[in-house]
């Protein structure tokens, strides 16, 4: 009874009204929480369901937002052609790097993966002419909504917003639109062959099934949409800087999809929601948020090994158990 309840349509409804129900302090959170959900998504593509560790996907992350930053405050480009851009050159990165990736295993496999994103990093930070070196790429231009402002007389609920809740409303609906995208792709017949494939490598390989064709595909396609995450996220930061592939937005992004739950689909998007918060939170009550925050993660994943996805899984399980029985 609770599986069959539309949870997705319902979080999507109810975060079109963040805008107009809140202030513009939670419309900024909920954009840096719908883009760290995408990304923290594309990400357990590779861990949860293909049991790839990977500490190198911000790689993909800072490349797409680059592309997106280059290409809109540089070259002049739209936001309709610098957008889908991030994803592809970030499907290129990640076709090039997972080639190598892909033929080791484990940890071998994670430490190659962080190696190819510290090579990205310290090309971002030292190639001034293109990156903007050590300093980055600030003043990243909004898209233009020109074309809403000259509807919104005429349509109801669309204007009076500020540019940035534009931008909001069109993240919202492009991340959206992506992870409709991934859920297709999990569930299709590919997504159930890298679920075999972590399970037993060896015996899907056994049955005739190509093992690194199918990690490779995955690692291009998990590229894909962390390069798209990326290039929603320099626009929303009004920024592209070095630190976007740096490991430890690898390792934080990693930390959101363990919490939240790998191999369930909306598990990492939990994570993402609930590892910005409790950030937010511990952040405004004392200078030692470090120390607090790990030890609350600690506490948390030792709690729900399954992560919060499983817990809340299990527990909704159980009550319609009792339900039953009674």
């Amino acid at each position: 009874m609770i599986q069959k309840v539309p949870w997705a349509l319902i979080v999507f409804v109810a975060a079109l009204f963040v805008p107009v129900a809140g202030s513009r302090y939670y419309t900024f959170l909920a954009n840096d929480m719908i883009i760290w959900a995408l990304f923290a998504t594309s990400l357990n593509l590779l861990v949860g369901y293909t049991g790839l560790v990977s500490f190198g996907h911000a790689a993909y992350f800072g490349i797409g937002a680059y592309a997106t930053g280059i290409l809109m405050k540089k070259a002049g480009v739209s936001f309709l052609l610098a957008f889908p851009a991030a994803g592809v050159v970030a499907a290129l990165f990640a076709l090039v790097f997972g080639f190598f990736c892909v033929r080791l295993t484990r940890i071998y496999f994670a430490m190659l993966t962080l190696a190819f994103a510290q090579i990205v990093w310290a090309i971002c930070f030292k190639w001034n002419e293109v990156t903007g070196g050590e300093q980055g790429m600030p003043e990243i231009p909004y898209p233009s909504f020109e074309w809403v402002e000259r509807v919104a007389p005429w349509l109801p609920f669309v204007g009076g917003y500020k540019t940035s809740e534009y931008f909001y409303f069109l993240t919202l609906l492009l991340v959206a639109a992506c992870l409709w995208l991934l859920r297709r792709v999990v569930g299709s017949p590919f997504g159930r062959m890298l679920t075999t494939i972590r399970e037993n490598p060896e015996r899907a390989e056994f049955i005739g099934v190509n093992v690194r064709r199918y990690e490779l595909a995955a690692f291009v396609v998990a590229g894909i949409f962390a390069g798209l995450s990326g290039g929603l996220f320099g626009i929303f930061n009004r920024g592209v800087f070095p630190d976007f592939a740096y490991w430890t937005k690898s390792s934080e992004v990693l930390i959101m999809t363990l919490l939240g739950g790998m191999g369930t689909f909306f598990g990492p998007g939990i994570g993402a929601l609930v590892l910005i918060l409790l950030n937010q939170q511990i952040v405004s009550y004392t200078q030692y948020w470090p120390l607090v925050l790990g030890t609350v993660l600690v506490v948390l994943l030792f709690g729900f090994p399954g992560g919060i996805a499983g817990a809340l899984g299990a527990l909704s399980g159980r009550l319609l158990r009792r339900a039953r029985g009674a």
